[in-house]
This record gives structure tokens, sequence and C-alpha cells, in this order.
């Protein structure tokens, strides 16, 4: 299995990876079955982006990035504030540290998502000011 770090994230790709020796026409012919796959998967989302979020901009991923950056600072700040305390933490204090690092994580997430869109062609990216559909 391959293992790429993306952002603090190990991602495992679960690809099939055959250490069969086998006839080159036989793999040949695998190669090709994968790639009907894999541009198939990549027309869909395609397909899916190009209705649902049809473009980004790069004030799109300022945005994204500002708000990634104020759950950050909430979660860390919630935390001196707790840590400063010098008591245990309450149950419900534990469950907002665990709210806020959770909006983090998923601002980052969605920024990565975003990132590998445009990447990969799935969604335009639009320079300049977005034109609204």
């Amino acid at each position: 299995m391959a293992k790429t770090m993306t952002s603090s994230y190990r991602r495992i790709s679960d690809h099939f990876e055959p250490d069969l020796v086998e006839d080159p026409v036989e793999q040949r012919k695998r190669r090709g079955h994968l790639e009907q796959i894999d541009y198939t998967v990549f027309a869909a989302n395609q397909a899916v982006m190009s209705k649902t979020i049809h473009h980004v901009t790069i004030e799109d991923f300022q945005n994204l990035a500002l708000s990634a950056s104020k759950a950050r600072g909430a979660w860390v700040d919630a935390a001196m504030s707790a840590a400063r305390s010098r008591s245990p933490l309450s149950e419900q204090e534990v469950q907002r540290l665990t709210h806020l690092r959770s909006a983090y994580d998923e601002l980052c997430e969605a920024y990565e998502a975003m990132r590998r869109m445009v990447e990969r062609g799935y969604l335009r990216f639009q320079a300049g000011v977005p034109k609204r559909d």
C-alpha cells in the first residue's frame, strides 16, 4: 500500500498492487481496465463538482484558510484558558475543546479536498473575481 502525507493526516492508498509476474499482454489489458476505471471516476467527480460548486477562486481558498485559522485560534485559546485554571477539566470543557478541534480539523480537510479537486481537474479554478452563476 502506498502512503502519502497530506497536511498532518496520513492517507493510505488501498489500490490493488499485484506482485505477480504475468504475461505482458495480460498486464497491458489490466492497465487498460484500470485506466478506464480511473477515467470513469474522474468524469463522475468532474460532473458532480461542475453542478454543485462550479468553480473556485483564490478568494475561496483565502476564505477557507482564514476560517481554519480562526478555528485553530479558538481551539488553542480555549485550551490555554482551561490550562490556566490549573484544575482538572470538566466534561463540558473537554466537549468544548473536542468541538473546537473538530471544527478546525474539518475546515483543514475541506481545504485539502478543494485543493485536490482543483489539482485533479474536478473543479475549475477561476482567476480573479468570481462570476455569479
